[in-house]
């Protein structure tokens, strides 16, 4: 997501758990955000602490002057059906979209601006982490997706969900799976219709679509990019 905001000239600042990640991150991007009229900045911040998240978002805005979307992409990945993982998931996933976007409230008010959750198909479908915090969380933060469009329309916030489906990153969930559970990769591989897993970029340029201008009228859904891998209809 930040390569293809990078592309369209976006100011991106960007957190993440840990410097290193952040570090890494931002010298990936370097070159591409020195081609581009867009710049980039990350920090380290814990998102299970409303005060890191709240001092964060004051340093971006009074660095940028104003922020115009956010895209929350979080989550412990917590699959285990125990009370340590329910209350992990609930705290880094749940409340730390909510404190990410009250925090964020009262400066995309003022330019009218976007929310972005991003949720997963596990959120509409029973997979294989069942039963599992993982899906019920990701159902939850879409359901209060929706309810923040609806209450905040009269605003002129939008509110949106993507929900993406298997997305392979060599270094992420998928590419570990593959290598330490090739059956279980495998298996999941033939459910895709399209006979292969998404690409990340084939999601975030739905995000950067959902964060213009472009997507002005577009406020309260859920869109899933899955590559049909979803059999039912989403009401």
């Amino acid at each position: 997501m930040k390569i293809e905001s990078l592309a369209e000239g976006a100011f991106v600042h960007f957190c993440s758990r840990t410097k290193a990640e952040v570090e890494n991150a931002a010298k990936e991007l370097a070159t591409l955000a020195s081609q581009s009229s867009g710049t980039i900045s990350g920090a380290t911040v814990d998102i299970t602490q409303p005060t890191q998240i709240k001092d964060w978002v004051m340093e971006v805005s009074a660095s940028e002057g104003q922020i115009d979307s956010v895209v929350s992409n979080v989550s412990s990945i917590s699959v285990s059906n125990t009370p340590e993982a329910w209350n992990t998931a609930y705290s880094t996933d749940m409340l730390g979209t909510v404190s990410l976007i009250d925090a964020c409230l009262p400066y995309l008010e003022k330019t009218k601006g976007c929310i972005i959750t991003i949720s997963s198909v596990s959120g509409r479908d029973i997979d294989f982490t069942a039963p599992s915090p993982y899906g019920a969380l990701k159902a939850a933060l879409i359901h209060y997706t929706a309810q923040l469009a609806h209450t905040l329309a009269p605003t002129g916030v939008r509110a949106n969900t993507v929900s993406p489906g298997n997305i392979y990153i060599a270094d992420g969930v998928w590419g570990g799976i593959e290598k330490r559970n090739p059956e279980l990769f495998n298996s999941q591989l033939a459910k895709n219709p399209m006979g292969r897993m998404g690409k990340a970029s084939e999601v975030a340029d739905v995000v950067v679509f959902l964060a213009s201008e472009r997507a002005s009228f577009v406020s309260g859904t859920n869109v899933v990019v899955d590559g049909s891998l979803c059999t039912g209809v989403q009401f």
